[in-house]
């Protein structure tokens, strides 16, 4: 434990300020989402933008071309957000049969196409892991701009197995960004299923 600690610490120090920035865009981003507040999707997308180049100093491709996913789920989460009449007036809701069909396509089509691309396209060493983290992560987001409520849920899924192949890849201090981003998570749940009830005592 204390050698991950002292990691994480170097790790840090080492970091060049754009990658530190782009970790605080998605810690601002995570908080924001926990409460609700289209503004998180300003903060995702910059610090999706200023990853991609911290990837493209480091030569890793493949995950430039996974972020550019990100960033569009970003875009649209804030037009759908903004700009859809219907999206402003839209409460938190739990997922239905459709959503849960919705979720199973991405992450499995996902899974399957990523792996392909990762398997015989890039040198990565772990496809199926890799490919796992990012598909499952496309559902949650996917959720998120619908505002419902199991996305923390997809999100995690996806942390939970992303913290040990950050740490399999020395990327220690994305490990704690993501650790920090799984807790945060949890409370996310918590609150929105809050926020639910509230907006439906309202009504």
């Amino acid at each position: 434990m204390e050698t991950i600690i002292e990691n994480i610490s170097n790790a840090f120090l080492q970091t060049s300020w754009l990658e530190r920035f782009s970790v605080l865009c998605g810690i601002i981003q995570v908080l924001l989402s926990k409460n609700n507040k289209v503004s998180n999707y300003f903060f995702g997308i910059m610090g999706i933008v200023s990853g991609m180049y911290v990837l493209f100093g480091a030569k890793l491709y493949a995950e430039i071309a996974l972020n550019m996913y990100y960033l569009i789920m970003s875009i649209y989460g804030w037009w759908y957000w903004t700009h859809n009449i219907a999206a402003r007036q839209q409460p938190i809701s739990t997922c239905s049969a459709k959503d849960w069909r919705v979720v199973a396509s991405i992450s499995i089509l996902g899974f399957g196409l990523l792996y392909l691309i990762l398997e015989h396209v890039t040198d990565s060493d772990v496809p199926a892991w890799d490919a796992w983290v990012s598909a499952t992560a496309w559902a949650g987001m996917w959720l998120l701009a619908k505002r419902k409520l199991e996305n923390w849920i997809l999100l995690n899924i996806s942390n939970l197995f992303a913290i040990p192949l950050l740490i399999h890849k020395e990327l220690y201090l994305f490990a704690a960004l993501t650790t920090f981003l799984f807790v945060v998570a949890i409370f996310g749940y918590f609150n929105w299923r809050k926020l639910m009830v509230t907006s439906k005592q309202e009504r």
